[in-house]
C-alpha cells in the first residue's frame, strides 16, 4: 500500500520518537484532566445550590459495572460528612479541587506543546537538509530542465507550508481525539441518551467538512506553481538588471510580474474562501447540537426529572468541551489538503532519480597516469544529437584543444568527461577504466575546471580559493594566488584575502574573477585540467593577464582546452576541429594550417580580431 505524504513525512520524526512518546503521555493526561475538571464542577454546584444528596453510610464496592454509582455515592458521603462539620470549608475544598484539576490540565497541555516543538522543528530541519543534499546529488541536466525560481519556491515557501500545515497539527493528533474520547466517556456516565445526539454529530460534521475541502489540494498546488513563476521572474530581474535598463524593458517586466502576482492573487482568494468555510461550518454544526441538547436535556430536567439541573449544566460544559477539538480536527482536514499540495512538490525532488548511476564495482581513480580515450562517443539532449561518433585520445601530459563554431559540441565533451551526462553510445575510458566504473568522487578529485563564466560564491577571496583544497593552509592559498597573478590585486582589496567579493564575485572585474578561479584550480593541483573558453569573455588586457596565469596552470599538466581564441591553443599537442558534432580534422596548429581549409579560415578570422 502506497504511503501518504503525511506518513512519509512522519518518517523524518523517527530520530525524535522520545519526544513523540512524551507528547502522547502529556496529551493523555491533559485530556483526562480536561474531562475531570468539568466533572469536578458537579459537587461544587451541588454545594452551592444545596442539591447534594445526603449519604450517611459509606457505600460498598460491588463490581466494575457499578463503578459510576460507587464513585458518586462515595463523593456524596464525603461531602455530607464535611457539610455537617464546616460548610465554608467544604465549599473551599470543592472549589480547590476544581482549581487543581484545571491547573494540572493546563500544565500537561504546556508540557505536551513543549516537547512537540523538538519533534516539529527536528523534522523541518532534517527535511530541509535532505532536500538540499538531494539537490546537490542531482545531475547537471536536472537543473537545465527546471526553473531556478520554482526550485527556490519548493525550498522556501513549500517547506514553510509543510511547517504551517502538517507539522502544526501534530499536537492535535493525540490531544483532540483523546479530549473528545474522555469527554464522551464522562458524558455517557451522566446520560447515554443525550450523548447519542453528540455521537451522531461527529461523523456528520466530518463528512460535510471533507466534502467542502476536496478542491483545496488542487488550489494549493496551483498557488505554489504561481509563486515559483514570480520568483523566477524576480531572479531574472535581479540578474538581468543591466539588460533590462539598457533596453528600456522595465515596463515589459513590470507587466510580466504583475500578471504573475494577479494569478497568485486570484488562486489565493479561491483557496482562502474555501478554507474559511471550515470554522463557521463546524461552529454552526456545534451550536445546532447544543440547541438540540438544550431542548432534550431541558425536558429531562424540568419534565422527567431524570437528571438534576447541576448535572445538566456540567453535561453542557462537557459537550462544549468537545466542540473546540472537533472544530480543530475539521480545520486540520483543510490544512492536510494544503500540506499535501506542498509535499507533492517537495517529494517530486526527493523522488527524482539520478540517471548518473555509480557502478556497484566502481573503482577509485587514485591517479591519472596513461591516457583518456573517447571511443565512438555519441550524445543527444533529448532527441537532438550534439556529439556524433567522436573518437580521440588525450595522453598523459598532453594539451588537447577543441575548436569550432558555437553548437559544434565542444562544451559537451567537457560535460561528458566530467560525467555530468553519460554518452548515448560509445565509451570514455581513463587508463583503460570505463568512466562509468570509476567512483564519481575520485573522478572529480582528478579534474580541475575553469569555465568562461567565472563561478565564484558570496564569500571572501580566501574561502573562494580554498574551495580548491579545503585542507590547504594560508601559505598554500597565497602561493596559488601568486601563481595565478592574483596576489597583487588581492593585497589592494580593503581586507585583503578576507574581503567579501559579493554575489557571484560582482565586486571584482572579469579578469580578477577569472584569476581567482585559476588560483582555485592551482590549489587543487588536478591531474587533468579542463579549460572551457576561459578567456572568451575578457578584454585584451585582462586576457593577457589571465593567459599568463593559464600557462602557469597548464604547465606539465594534462589538459583539454575549449577555445575561441587562437592564443590559447597554438601550443596544443593536438587540436580537434569540430563541426555539427563531428571531428572534421585533427592535428597540430602547423599541420592543420596546411591541410584544413576550415581551420585556416578560422585562424584568419582570429588574426583579424
Amino acid at each position: 500500500m502506497k504511503k501518504s505524504y503525511f506518513q512519509t513525512l512522519l518518517g523524518f520524526g523517527i530520530p525524535y520518537k522520545r519526544y513523540a512518546f512524551l507528547n502522547i503521555l502529556f496529551n493523555v493526561l491533559y485530556a483526562l484532566f480536561s474531562a475531570l475538571s468539568f466533572v469536578a464542577l458537579i459537587p461544587m454546584l451541588n454545594v452551592l445550590f444545596e442539591r447534594t444528596e445526603t449519604q450517611t453510610l459509606p457505600p460498598t464496592y460491588t463490581d466494575v459495572f457499578h463503578l459510576q454509582s460507587y464513585v458518586i455515592e462515595s463523593l456524596n458521603y464525603y461531602i455530607t460528612q464535611q457539610l455537617e462539620q464546616n460548610i465554608e470549608g467544604t465549599l473551599f475544598l470543592v472549589i480547590g479541587l476544581v482549581l487543581v484539576l484545571f491547573f494540572l490540565k493546563n500544565c500537561f497541555n504546556y508540557l505536551a506543546l513543549y516537547v512537540i516543538t523538538y519533534l516539529r522543528n527536528g523534522i523541518l530541519r532534517d527535511l530541509r537538509t535532505t532536500l538540499y543534499q538531494k539537490i546537490m546529488e542531482l545531475p547537471v541536466g536536472y537543473f537545465t530542465e527546471k526553473r531556478k525560481g520554482d526550485l527556490m519556491a519548493k525550498m522556501t515557501s513549500d517547506v514553510t507550508e509543510i511547517q504551517a500545515s502538517y507539522l502544526s497539527i501534530l499536537e492535535l493528533l493525540v490531544r483532540e481525539p483523546l479530549t473528545i474520547l474522555f469527554s464522551l466517556g464522562a458524558m455517557l456516565m451522566i446520560s447515554s441518551k443525550l450523548t447519542l445526539f453528540v455521537l451522531l454529530f461527529i461523523p456528520l460534521s466530518g463528512w460535510l467538512i471533507s466534502t467542502i475541502g476536496k478542491k483545496l489540494k488542487k488550489h494549493s498546488a496551483r498557488i505554489q506553481e504561481e509563486q515559483g513563476d514570480f520568483l523566477s521572474i524576480l531572479d531574472e530581474t535581479v540578474t538581468g538588471q543591466k539588460i533590462i535598463k539598457t533596453f528600456s524593458a522595465k515596463n515589459a517586466f513590470n507587466e510580466k510580474f504583475k500578471a504573475a502576482t494577479e494569478r497568485f492573487y486570484h488562486f489565493s482568494n479561491q483557496l482562502l474562501h474555501r478554507a474559511s468555510l471550515a470554522g463557521p461550518t463546524s461552529e454552526f454544526l456545534g451550536i445546532a447540537v447544543i440547541g438540540i441538547l438544550l431542548w432534550v436535556g431541558g425536558k429531562m430536567v424540568l419534565v422527567d426529572g431524570s437528571i438534576s439541573g447541576t448535572t445538566f449544566i456540567v453535561y453542557m460544559g462537557l459537550a462544549y468541551n468537545i466542540l473546540t477539538p472537533a472544530k480543530n480536527i475539521s480545520k486540520a482536514s483543510y490544512t492536510i489538503q494544503k500540506g499535501n499540495a506542498a509535499a507533492e512538490r517537495i517529494f517530486e525532488i526527493l523522488r527524482s532519480e539520478n540517471p548518473i548511476k555509480e557502478h556497484p564495482e566502481a573503482k577509485v581513480l587514485k591517479q591519472f597516469s596513461q591516457a583518456i580515450v573517447f571511443d565512438k562517443v555519441e550524445f543527444a539532449y533529448e532527441t537532438t544529437a550534439v556529439v556524433k561518433e567522436i573518437s580521440f585520445t588525450i595522453k598523459k601530459g598532453q594539451m588537447v584543444a577543441a575548436v569550432g563554431p558555437s553548437g559544434s559540441g565542444k562544451t559537451t565533451l567537457t560535460y561528458l568527461l566530467n560525467r555530468f551526462y553519460d554518452p548515448t553510445k560509445g565509451e570514455i575510458t581513463i587508463d583503460g577504466i570505463p568512466l562509468t566504473k570509476i567512483k564519481l568522487n575520485s573522478l572529480y578529485q582528478c579534474i580541475g575546471m575553469v569555465t568562461q563564466d567565472a563561478i565564484l560564491f558570496h564569500d571572501t577571496v580566501y574561502n573562494n580559493i580554498k574551495l580548491g583544497n579545503p585542507t590547504a593552509d594560508k601559505n598554500a592559498i597565497i602561493n596559488a594566488a601568486k601563481a595565478a597573478f592574483a596576489h597583487d590585486f588581492i593585497a589592494e582589496l580593503p581586507k585583503g584575502y578576507h574581503t567579501p567579493i559579493g554575489d557571484a564575485g560582482n565586486k571584482l572585474s572579469g579578469g580578477q574573477k577569472q584569476r581567482l578561479t585559476i588560483a582555485r584550480a592551482l590549489l587543487k593541483d588536478p591531474d587533468l585540467l579542463i579549460l572551457d573558453e576561459a578567456t572568451a569573455a575578457l578584454d585584451t588586457e585582462s586576457e593577457l593577464q589571465v593567459q599568463q596565469a593559464l600557462e602557469t596552470l597548464m604547465e606539465k599538466r594534462t589538459s583539454l582546452v575549449i577555445a575561441h581564441r587562437l592564443s590559447t591553443i597554438q601550443k596544443a599537442d593536438l587540436i580537434l576541429v569540430l563541426d555539427k558534432g563531428k571531428i572534421i580534422a585533427s592535428g597540430t596548429h602547423e599541420s592543420l594550417l596546411k591541410q584544413n581549409a576550415e581551420y585556416h579560415k578560422w585562424v584568419k578570422i582570429q588574426r583579424m580580431d
